[in-house]
Order: structure tokens, then sequence, then C-alpha cells
């Protein structure tokens, strides 16, 4: 297992959840709800202080395919963000499949006694962890980093 500090990212309409991983990449933990920019690049911008903070060097974004496996509206908003974080911060970027990662999260905290609805910001962090330990998990199975590293001039479709 390559020994660096890894980022997941849940990229949402209104507020994008950041997890990280300690630099041996055994478990990822849920850092910050980064409140979505829809006029510019603030939302980049916060993600770029905490890769800095965090000395992150690889950074995963979820991929949010259709139960079927295609392509949706979300997932070109993904691809455009994760485009967005890899040239604002210089960083590989691999995008993940995160099929019902925010779901998860969601049961998790309604297991636990908590309403969904008043915890959205820590549930975006925990989808976050979510697709982070996935791709933690992947790497550590297979050797080979998780996902696609994704391309910043790359126009193509992703699917």
């Amino acid at each position: 297992m390559r020994r660096v500090v890894r980022f997941g990212i849940d990229v949402g309409k209104a507020r994008i959840g950041v997890a990280r991983s300690d630099p041996d990449g055994l478990l990822a933990t849920p850092l910050e709800t980064v409140t979505r920019d829809t006029e510019g690049t603030g939302h980049v911008d916060r993600i770029a202080q905490l890769v800095a903070e965090y000395s992150a060097g690889e950074l995963y974004v979820g991929y949010p395919l259709n139960l079927r496996g295609e392509s949706t509206p979300s997932t070109e908003d993904a691809v455009r963000v994760a485009r967005e974080i890899a040239t604002g911060t210089g960083l590989p970027v691999r995008l993940i499949d995160e099929r019902l990662t925010t779901v998860s999260a969601a049961r998790q905290f309604q297991a636990a006694g908590r309403s969904a609805s008043r915890s959205r910001s820590v549930i975006d962090q925990a989808a976050a962890v979510i697709l982070l330990q996935q791709a933690l998990d992947q790497e550590r199975a297979s050797g080979k980093p998780a996902g696609r590293e994704i391309e910043v001039d790359d126009e193509d479709k992703l699917d």
C-alpha cells in the first residue's frame, strides 16, 4: 500500500462531503462538509486549502452512476467538479463508483436514531468516508489504486 494521505469527495448539488485517510491508507475519517459554490470556485478553493493543510497526495471523487451503471446528470456534474478539483489542486483525481453511498450513510444515521434531514451535512461526510474506505480496501486487496484517474483535459464521457 502506498504511503499517502488520500481524500474522498462526495459531490452533491448543495454540499460536498470530504473525508481523509491516514498516510498508511488504513482508515477513512470524516473531515468537513464544504458548501457548493454554484457561481464560482469557492468549493474548489476550500478543498485545495484542506489538501494543503493535510498534505493529501491523491483524491477520490464519487462517480454516481445509476443502478444500471449508466451516466446521469449527477454523473456529469461529478466529473465536471472532479476536473475542477484536479486543476485547482494539481493532484491526481480518481473517480470511484459510489452508488448508494449517500443512501448507506443516511441509513446508518437512521439506525442510530438520528434524523437524516437534520444531519445532512454530516451524512455528506459519512458518504465521503464510505467511498474513500471502499477505495482504500480495493487498493489493499489489488495492490493498485482504485477507480479511474481523470484526465483534466479529457472531454470524453467516462462511462
